[in-house]
């Protein structure tokens, strides 16, 4: 099945916004070679986000390229999931948001690659390689946190229990879709709670499950990320460097 502009964008908009709060603990993360490795993620979310956010300009057929989908959108046209426009909170957050985004994003890649529509498998195949060195680099970093000092498990606990929430959005079923994503949760499942299990961690009960994003309704931090983003663009439409 050949994915449609809004699925398109929900998986651009997903590396897009991933890869601008990602690029904002540059300069400022734990240590120096942290600074790099989350550097070089948001670089391949933001590669992905390029390709996917191509790919749905021209499906569209409106002449918008992915600069003008990335920065001249408003916030209600974006269809990326709630998770990822969440702010970064302390180190344990971002690697709790690092950790559930790429124990979705693999198993979703996977799938893909091996899906009809022959320009989107060629971009779900290159991306997969890299979400698998995310997934390892959160998974890594879980189990320091949550199996390190009292402090540390603390502050891991509480960034797994805030952001668990936001996970259920990721699988909301789409049988139109080129993979139905509520086919996905058991993956993820079989990936996070063993992580969680060897950080002592424990796995928070399913209750509130906020959602919208797919469809546009966004918390308000995606509105001051994008004033962020997009300021440049939009102050100096046209411009070239």
């Amino acid at each position: 099945m050949s994915a449609t502009v809004d699925h398109l964008l929900a998986l651009g908009d997903d590396a897009l916004i991933a890869a601008q709060r990602l690029a904002e603990w540059a300069t400022v993360a734990p240590e120096m070679e942290e600074d790099v490795a989350l550097a070089n993620i948001a670089l391949d979310q933001l590669g992905a986000a390029r390709l996917l956010l191509a790919y749905a300009g021209e499906r569209e057929g409106a002449g918008r390229d992915e600069d003008a989908l990335a920065y001249l959108r408003d916030d209600r046209e974006f269809r990326n999931c709630l998770l990822v426009e969440l702010p970064n909170g302390d180190f344990a957050v971002t690697m709790a948001k690092l950790l559930f985004l790429s124990a979705y994003q693999l198993p979703l890649y996977v799938a893909l690659s091996g899906c009809p529509d022959s320009r989107l498998a060629a971009i779900a195949g290159k991306a997969r390689k890299e979400v698998a060195y995310h997934l390892d680099h959160a998974r890594q970093w879980t189990v320091r946190l949550g199996d390190g000092t009292a402090e540390s498990h603390r502050r891991m606990q509480a960034a797994v229990d805030e952001i668990w929430p936001y996970t259920h959005e990721l699988f909301a079923a789409d049988p139109a879709a080129p993979v139905d994503p509520a086919g996905l949760r058991g993956a993820f499942l079989s990936t996070v709670e063993p992580v969680l299990a060897a950080a002592t961690l424990d796995r928070p009960a399913d209750g509130w499950a906020p959602a919208g994003g797919r469809s546009g309704l966004h918390t308000e931090h995606l509105s001051y990320l994008l004033a962020e983003m997009q300021v440049l663009h939009r102050a100096h439409p046209g411009a070239r460097w």
